[in-house]
């Protein structure tokens, strides 16, 4: 009875968020946030970041991935399942809707008003979210020489992200490498 109970509640949280946001997985990270950490305390915020930084390695939808995640951690695979199910079904509905009773949807004029207002509202969530996160992850001069050169490779260069996210998992693992023989006493010449 508790694990079915547990894997409503993570259906019915995660199909919530899903209903009420729009433009995608990162748009849905300050929900998510909120949700997961400061209201059902489901995540740390350690956590949190950390399952970002795997979504966003992994194929799929951010905020997917993460409920995914979440769900697993709370219940195994079924919960990850439900808790899946629960972030996706609300998108399924709505498309579904649209594409049944709506011909040429993307024709009528009130709904290219509306999206033109969703699109800056979106770009509001997604300049909030890189914000978060900078100041979330941003802690040493390496992290910001790291986040600079990665935003310039992509911007500038035109790298492709997957090359970029890569580069950087190889740069963090040699980093960390180093710095432990370093203070363990390895690196230091007698």
């Amino acid at each position: 009875m508790a694990l079915f109970k547990e894997l409503v509640d993570l259906f019915i949280t995660f199909f919530k968020i899903g209903i009420v946001t729009f433009g995608g997985g990162l748009t849905m990270l300050p929900l998510l946030e909120r949700v997961l950490i400061n209201e059902k305390n489901w995540v740390s915020m350690d956590e949190i970041l950390d399952y970002y930084s795997i979504a966003q390695t992994t194929p799929g939808i951010i905020a997917v991935n993460v409920a995914t995640f979440v769900g697993y951690k709370r219940a195994g695979t079924i919960g990850g399942i439900f808790a899946t199910l629960g972030m996706v079904t609300p998108s399924v509905i709505i498309i579904t809707i649209i594409a049944k009773f709506i011909s040429n949807f993307e024709q009528i004029s009130w709904v290219q008003k509306a999206m033109k207002g969703i699109n800056a509202a979106v770009a509001a969530l997604l300049t909030y979210a890189v914000f978060n996160l900078c100041k979330k992850n941003l802690k040493s001069l390496w992290s910001v020489l790291l986040f600079f050169a990665s935003f310039a490779s992509i911007y500038f260069f035109h790298v492709h992200t997957v090359l970029v996210v890569l580069s950087a998992a190889f740069i963090g693992a040699v980093s960390f490498a180093v710095s432990k023989k370093f203070n363990s006493g390895e690196g230091i010449q007698k």
